[in-house]
């Protein structure tokens, strides 16, 4: 897939504000390997004081969470969807968060941009964030 600049994003004030109005965070793609970058930012924002919720097609916990196959599948509000799988995934997870009505944002990680599911999920009422990462955007704002 060639690589796609973001038309739909998130300024940094308003990423200033997700992260202060966040406090559940589901991680799609959380790899249980430590060397992965998933596992990695996860533990990062874990420490920083944000519940992370795994989602995994396998395992049944990761950092000490219990793990969901799909965000479908948590039966809890989440604040933010935060995608660490390939872009032709990313549409099917935004229209989950979409479909849920609880999500206020969707984060696509860092090399990760999706414009139409991002402005899908714009008009949706979501705040949108591609091609960032969480840990380096938190870490350079706190």
């Amino acid at each position: 897939m060639e690589c796609e600049f973001p038309t739909v994003n998130s300024k940094s004030e308003e990423i200033l504000e997700i992260f202060k109005n966040t406090k559940t965070i589901a991680i799609a793609g959380l790899s249980p390997d430590s060397d992965k970058a998933s596992n990695m930012v996860a533990v990062y924002l874990q420490n920083a004081g944000f519940k992370i919720v795994p989602v995994y097609p396998k395992e049944e916990t990761i950092l000490g969470e219990k793990v969901y196959r799909s965000i479908s599948e948590i039966p809890f509000k989440i604040d933010m969807v935060d995608i660490f799988r390939k872009p032709d995934a990313i549409a099917q997870i935004v229209d989950e968060a979409i479909k849920r009505g609880d999500v206020d944002t969707v984060w696509f990680q860092l090399g990760l941009v999706n414009n139409e599911a991002a402005s899908k999920a714009k008009e949706a009422g979501l705040k949108v964030v591609q091609n960032k990462c969480t840990k380096i955007e938190h870490r350079n704002l706190f």
